[in-house]
């Protein structure tokens, strides 16, 4: 069998055939593809988790903070906030005290969660503070 020149037809029984390479190529790389877009929504899960419960935190931090206020009045707000929210199905504890730091005392609310994680990956509880100065009469 000699070489084939332009122009001429090649035979049948050279030709590759290309059919079934596309299903092959799908199934090598689909389950990538996949667990990419898992390991995606899982962090940006726990992102909005942690945003949310600080938020929550620093809201009843201010709450408690403020003349007259108690630290029951900090917890209320801070649960306040997280109501309705998925947030809220992962809370562990809410705790208000009032901390001394430089001088100054501070309102701190904590929140203790766990982390909804699909995989092993990361850790599964998570901790968040907010803090706010107190007011004084």
């Amino acid at each position: 069998m000699g070489a084939i020149r332009r122009g001429e037809r090649v035979p049948s029984a050279v030709r590759l055939d290309d059919r079934g390479n596309s299903t092959v190529d799908f199934v090598l790389v689909a389950p990538l593809l996949v667990g990419i877009v898992l390991v995606v929504l899982q962090v940006a899960l726990a992102l909005h988790v942690r945003s949310t419960l600080t938020a929550a935190a620093g809201e009843g931090a201010r709450i408690a903070a403020m003349v007259g206020a108690d630290s029951a009045l900090g917890e209320q707000r801070a649960r306040e906030v997280l109501d309705g929210n998925f947030a809220s199905s992962v809370i562990t504890e809410v705790r208000v005290q009032q901390v001394r730091e430089s001088g100054l005392v501070l309102s701190q609310v904590t929140i203790s969660a766990r982390l909804p994680l699909l995989g092993l990956l990361g850790p599964a509880v998570l901790e968040v503070n907010g803090r706010a100065i107190q007011e004084h009469a």
